[in-house]
């Protein structure tokens, strides 16, 4: 017998979790080329030379994929922004309509109750970045900061919680995650205006 909500202590939530690249559809809304594009694209690399072109198509169906998220009784909606979409040279500008896909989400999930959870990088590269040496060039940390600026910017006011990634491999043990409250934007008094960049504070949480 699978247990009820009443078994499970109070304030206890529940969710589910995807992935940009894994189920968006990376061709539409003017998205750049991310590292997985180019592994899917060299022969031999993929069962099929299958991509994530179209995926679960998620870019256009994600009002109904909401839905079912809201239906299936979740409290929370992980989910993360693919930095190519939104930067599709890694750095420099701006895909607006990227933006605005994320915009149109997170309201969406808000509009159903969920709590929008927020992972900034869940391994997709840019590749204009990658072709720079991606993370063991030195630089890429201005450009993740720079990044992480613009999605704060447009969505910081709304969002729940947000973690730079999914991994402990840099950190074992240690997951460091990205808040952005009322309370967590400034040391004494609540900020007088919606949280910003400024207001991102860092939290180690041990497993």
């Amino acid at each position: 017998m699978l247990p009820h909500r009443a078994d499970f202590p109070e304030g206890f939530r529940f969710g589910a979790a995807t992935a940009a690249y894994q189920i968006e559809g990376h061709a539409f809304g003017g998205a750049g080329s991310t590292h997985w594009d180019t592994f899917a694209a060299t022969p031999g690399n993929v069962v099929r030379a299958e991509n994530g072109a179209i995926a679960c198509d998620h870019y256009h169906r994600w009002p109904e994929d909401l839905d079912l998220v809201r239906d299936g009784n979740f409290d929370v909606y992980r989910f993360s922004t693919s930095w190519a979409r939104v930067l599709p040279q890694g750095r420099g500008a701006v895909n607006a309509a990227g933006l605005d896909f994320y915009d149109r989400l997170v309201d969406g999930m808000l509009a159903r109750g969920l709590k929008p959870a927020l992972t900034l990088y869940h391994w997709e590269l840019p590749s204009a970045l990658a072709d720079l040496g991606g993370w063991r060039n030195r630089d890429i940390a201005g450009w993740f900061a720079d990044y992480v600026q613009v999605i704060a910017a447009r969505l910081g006011d709304r969002i729940w919680s947000a973690a730079r990634s999914t991994s402990r491999g840099a950190w074992p043990g240690c997951r460091i995650f990205l808040a952005c409250t009322r309370r967590g934007c400034a040391t004494s008094a609540p900020p007088p205006a919606p949280c910003t960049t400024s207001g991102w504070r860092m939290a180690g949480r041990f497993r």
